[in-house]
């Protein structure tokens, strides 16, 4: 395999600032080309291929996404790296949008150039036949393995592992949205996995568990002293992810005062430790998710407007279970296969069983089907798991059969029927008993405002079988958070 120097071609139409890119990278051991004009890069980009792309957003002749689109219209392997003016930001996320690499800001900061450059020739180095002398080995089967993960065989599933496989190379923040338990950190994992990152760390963190009080310090990190109890310095998650990937679950959750600081890490791309003097430089590639629906939350003053819009730079919606049932049997397969463990044969599934599940509503998505094969599989006892391995109601088809009633003794006793007044026996059990229940549920409910949490206490419950039933049951709420 060939190996060569990364090559590079930067176009700006200011002669000191163009001089600097090229000193800067040309001591970095990278060959080096300019241009001033989008018709003088063409010209550049006819002649031979480059490895990094990088252009100034406003050029004399044009903009600097024309040549972007150029490289994206021609099939070319440039990772593009856009320079836009303070403050644009409207121009950066056009950028990533249009499926730039990364992006830099005026005045640009000489150790992020560096840093872009070399994760921008990390990635070209994927180039068939070539490698560049400063791109580390990369584990190829990272990323396939990942994306097995996401079990399924549905068109909805191959849409998403597209789309990852598409906008992984890139540093444009991901947005992932669906509901709980559809496999949102499986999406960022693969995200990871498939990118030039993959080498570096891969940094989980659900802000919703987070106490308000010590968010900072733990998304910052925090020196010695800077507070009560701080005896040592401390690294936040956007050190640990130094390199790597943060993944933010549950972005919606975090605090209002938060969402500000975050902001400007990843406009500056650089944080403040608590108690620290200067700041640190930034190297993390972010992805989000939340089940909550943000554009509402934005519209109800609880999630920042302009937060909102660097984040969701590029959105994958992960659909729920109920929308891809095709995909089940694959799942509930993959699923005992992995909670067998390695050196135990997983067991099979009765047609009772299947049934059942498949008729389940599984509104806690495959977390939920998960749930369900543990359980059964603590119960089995056999190599089969039953229906009354998931629902301890049915009754067992192995059971042996129950001796018959005796008949029934002639008294003088009359018994209670219809038309004595007592209430007729209902034709279909289940929806009789469903109907009573929700009649019960809703009173609860009304009563309590619909407050979920104070409707559960009424009739003991807690809130996640309240949940449960208001879904079984298609019981319409005026809001989706409620009673949380």
């Amino acid at each position: 395999m060939k190996t060569t120097a990364t090559r590079v071609l930067v176009v700006d139409d200011e002669p000191d600032l163009r001089t600097l890119y090229e000193l800067t990278l040309l001591r970095e051991g990278l060959h080096v080309q300019s241009a001033d004009t989008v018709r003088s890069a063409l010209d550049r980009l006819a002649e031979h291929p480059f490895d990094v792309l990088i252009t100034d957003m406003r050029l004399p002749d044009g903009l600097g996404l024309e040549l972007l689109q150029h490289v994206n219209a021609t099939g070319r392997q440039e990772q593009t790296i856009v320079i836009t003016a303070y403050g644009s930001a409207d121009n950066a996320v056009q950028a990533l949008k249009a499926g730039a690499f990364d992006y830099l800001t005026k005045p640009v900061d000489l150790k992020h150039l560096r840093q872009a450059v070399a994760s921008a020739a990390r990635q070209a180095s994927a180039r068939p036949g070539e490698t560049t002398v400063d791109a580390p080995k990369k584990n190829q089967a990272a990323g396939p393995a990942a994306l097995q993960r996401l079990v399924g065989r549905s068109a909805v599933m191959q849409q998403v592992r597209q789309r990852i496989h598409k906008v992984a190379p890139s540093m444009a923040p991901v947005l992932v949205l669906g509901e709980s338990g559809t496999g949102k950190e499986l999406v960022a994992s693969a995200i990871h996995a498939c990118s030039h990152r993959s080498d570096g760390p891969f940094v989980a963190v659900n802000c919703a568990a987070i106490p308000e009080h010590l968010i900072e310090a733990e998304f910052f990190g925090a020196r010695k002293g800077a507070y009560t109890g701080a005896t040592h310095d401390r690294a936040g998650f956007f050190e640990a992810a130094r390199g790597g990937t943060l993944f933010l679950d549950e972005i919606g959750d975090l605090p209002l005062a938060m969402q500000a600081k975050l902001l400007r890490a990843i406009q500056e791309r650089r944080i403040r430790p608590l108690g620290a003097v200067q700041e640190d430089d930034v190297d993390v590639r972010l992805v989000s998710a939340t089940h909550r629906d943000l554009a509402q939350a934005v519209q109800e003053g609880r999630f920042r407007q302009d937060l909102f819009y660097r984040l969701n730079v590029i959105e994958i919606r992960l659909p729920a279970l109920r929308e891809r049932s095709g995909d089940l049997h694959d799942l509930i397969d993959a699923l005992l296969q992995r909670l067998s463990g390695p050196d135990e044969a997983p067991p099979s599934l009765s047609v009772d069983a299947m049934d059942w599940l498949l008729r389940h509503p599984l509104p806690g998505n495959v977390r939920e089907l998960e749930n369900l094969m543990q359980k059964a599989l603590a119960l089995r006892t056999g190599s089969v798991l039953r229906l009354i391995d998931f629902d301890d109601t049915a009754a067992d088809p192995n059971a042996p059969d129950e001796p018959h009633p005796p008949p029934p003794q002639t008294t003088a006793t009359p018994q209670p029927s219809a038309e004595a007044g007592a209430a007729p026996i209902p034709s279909d059990l289940q929806q009789y008993l469903d109907e009573q229940e929700r009649q019960v549920l809703l009173r609860a409910l009304q009563e309590t405002q619909f407050n979920r949490t104070a409707a559960a206490a009424r009739l003991g419950l807690n809130l996640r079988q309240i949940r449960y039933r208001i879904q079984r049951l298609g019981i319409a709420s005026p809001s989706p958070d409620d009673g949380e």
